[in-house]
């Protein structure tokens, strides 16, 4: 049995950029943060963007603080093919910046990024993403 996110209503994603400018408190991004939570928004981590931000130490009360208010997406083989499909197409793209965006484009997210021009370039050569905002944070 292949286990699939249901459709969603369009929410939030975020990139490694956004929750290191949470975790440091930039004001932008927290107030982005209260508001989609204010407004009962859904904020979606895949779980690749967590590997990627994560680390022991200094922060991690912050980050469990962070983690435990937004769906973490494990990542699901519908994900990870949209994903590769557009590394296939985007001169050097990363694989979890193609994430990032497939996961969004299943709900038709906005992402919140620290990488705009990477995630803009994905979405210029991948169709699949164009209902995808991307907000520099």
């Amino acid at each position: 049995m292949i286990a699939h996110v249901a459709p969603a209503k369009p929410g939030i994603t975020f990139d490694t950029g956004a929750l290191i400018a949470l975790e440091r408190r930039r004001s932008a991004m927290r107030k982005v943060f209260a508001a989609a939570i204010a407004a009962g928004f859904a904020i979606t981590v895949p779980a690749v963007v967590v590997a990627e931000w994560w680390r022991a130490g200094h922060l991690e009360k912050e980050r469990l603080l962070i983690l435990r208010s937004v769906r973490v997406e494990p990542l699901f083989e519908h994900v990870a093919r949209l994903a590769g499909a557009a590394l296939g197409v985007t001169r050097g793209a990363g694989a979890i910046d193609a994430i990032v965006m497939a996961s969004a484009a299943l709900r038709g997210d906005t992402v919140y990024t620290s990488d705009p021009h990477d995630l803009a370039a994905l979405q210029r050569t991948s169709p699949g993403f164009a209902s995808v905002q991307i907000v520099a944070c």
